[in-house]
Formats: C-alpha cells, structure tokens, sequence
C-alpha cells in the first residue's frame, strides 16, 4: 500500500477461491510483507508456500523472505518481455523514461534493502 490507496488484497481478494490462498493486507512494503505473512500463517516444515509477484519484484521478495526465515518458491507474474518482445531503443522518450524508473526502483530498492538488513543478499538466487 503507497500513500492512501487501499491494499492489493482488498481488489484481490473477491477474485479468490478457496482456503489455499492467504493474503496479507497490512503490511506497507515488501520486508513488512514478509515479515507479517510469516506471522499470519506460520509456515511449518516441509510445507510449500508460493510466493507471487511481479518478475521484476521478485529478487528483493526472495530476500525479504529468506531474511525473515520463511522458505518460499518464486512464481514471478507479470513478465515484461513476451515472444514478441522488441529489444531495441525505445520508441519514445516517454516510454525510455518509464523504463528507467522502473528499473531503477527495483535496482535501488535492492541496494537498500541489502544495505539496511531487510533482505538476505543483494542479488538473491532463485
């Protein structure tokens, strides 16, 4: 949740079937989403808990939850290259600016988070 927009889970949540899926509406960023979802449903051994996101946002969740102890698997969403991807220049400046801002919150948010002891590694592995 960013500023005074509702969480994610509110709009999600209605979309979901069954009681499989456990989603964690309090938290304000992605360490407090680990660390808050760990407490929620209290992950035993051997369980196998999928943690969904975006691609892009994936290394620096891995790392929020490894750094709080809860073992999950990566399911990235959200893919922003297809079988028709073109990896050429852009074709607008607009479009080459949004591209950077992306790239660079995730590459800061990364560095932070390491810096600062909210994620277990600074590039985590899959």
């Amino acid at each position: 949740m960013r500023g005074n927009r509702l969480p994610e889970a509110d709009f999600v949540a209605p979309l979901l079937e069954g009681d499989r899926v456990v989603l964690e509406p309090h938290s304000r960023n992605t360490a407090e989403n680990a660390a808050f979802t760990k407490e929620l449903v209290k992950p035993k051994l051997g369980e196998l808990w999928l943690l969904v996101t975006s691609a892009q946002h994936m290394p620096r969740a891995i790392g929020c939850f490894r750094r709080v102890g809860f073992p999950v698997e990566a399911y990235p969403v959200g893919w922003r290259t297809g079988g028709d991807a073109y990896l050429g220049a852009p074709s607008t400046f607009g479009d080459a600016l949004a591209r950077f801002d992306s790239a660079t919150h995730e590459w800061v948010g990364l560095f932070v988070y390491w810096i600062t002891g909210r994620t277990s590694e600074f590039l985590p592995s899959p």
